[in-house]
């Protein structure tokens, strides 16, 4: 999977982001490596590419990349925060999305009101059931080459509950409170890294949140790590063995290589870049941008 970080800006400033991301951020990727990223998919026969910011919508190559990933047969993925879909300029997006089948990886922090706002923003929780609802009335969520899977992140220093007992919670909420309906729950454990270490930090609760990620590691969870099948691009074309690692610029293997500079079998037997926050992807039931590990 090729993921692509199209930019740090975003309509939301969320507690927990690790990306530090907000109105304010203004890194954006350019044509020049849009074109290069679709390149390397093209030339190494990339079947996944797994668009994120920010919100990557707001880049204005967004819809170009997306027509060129279908256009080769690439299937995509839009790490969406939902709330983009109803701003102003963003009316036909949805429409766009369903047109080509864009998987939608939506975040919903929690099904209650009360959490998301506190996590988020106020008004957020209403705005994200529009936007859900929307994507619903196009047959996201509701038939098989529409995918809706939303994501739940903790509301603090405490890792996931059971990913399959929660997204049963949420199914049955969601449908009785608004009748919306998804596919699956990603459950991510938050990162120690950024706006939510900042956070840690600020109530001196970070060595305690690192001593529960080594204290819960999962040996078999370590198998599954996405970093093994996954590489990430920040909008300058720089690669990355995963996004946690390009926040704290941790380059590949420790190289800085763009990725006009690389292929496919550059990557193979490259030893990934670690350090202690990679303890949040192997805790308790494992954490990846696919959700539990086991």
């Amino acid at each position: 999977i090729l993921q692509v970080n199209l930019g740090y800006k975003c309509n939301q400033r969320c507690l927990h982001c690790h990306v530090n991301a907000g109105p304010t951020r203004t890194e954006m990727m350019n044509k020049v490596n849009v074109d290069h990223v679709l390149n390397f998919a093209i030339q190494n026969n990339i079947k996944t590419i797994d668009l994120t910011g920010g919100a990557p919508e707001i880049n204005k190559y967004f819809m170009f990349l997306i027509e060129s990933c279908v256009r080769n047969n690439i299937h995509v993925i839009d790490r969406c925060n939902l709330t983009i879909l109803n701003e102003r300029g963003m009316e036909d997006l949805p429409n766009f999305l369903s047109e080509n089948r864009v998987e939608i990886v939506a975040s919903l922090p929690c099904y209650k009101e009360k959490n998301v706002d506190n996590q988020r923003g106020k008004g957020i929780f209403d705005s994200s059931i529009k936007a859900l609802k929307k994507l619903n009335s196009l047959g996201y969520g509701t038939c098989n080459q529409l995918v809706l899977n939303l994501v739940y992140n903790p509301q603090g220093a405490v890792l996931p509950p059971d990913q399959h007992k929660l997204e049963s919670e949420y199914k049955y909420f969601l449908k009785k409170s608004f009748g919306i309906k998804f596919n699956k729950l990603y459950t991510i454990t938050n990162m120690p890294i950024n706006r939510f270490g900042s956070t840690l930090i600020s109530k001196n609760l970070f060595n305690d949140y690192m001593s529960l990620l080594k204290d819960s590691y999962c040996k078999e969870a370590e198998e599954y790590v996405m970093c093994k099948t996954m590489i990430s691009i920040d909008p300058f074309g720089y690669v990355y063995d995963c996004d946690f690692n390009q926040m704290l610029n941790i380059p590949l293997s420790n190289n800085k290589i763009h990725i006009s500079q690389i292929d496919k079998n550059y990557l193979n037997h490259k030893k990934i870049a670690t350090a202690d926050h990679c303890f949040g992807c192997t805790a308790g039931a494992g954490s990846s941008c696919g959700g539990s590990l086991i």
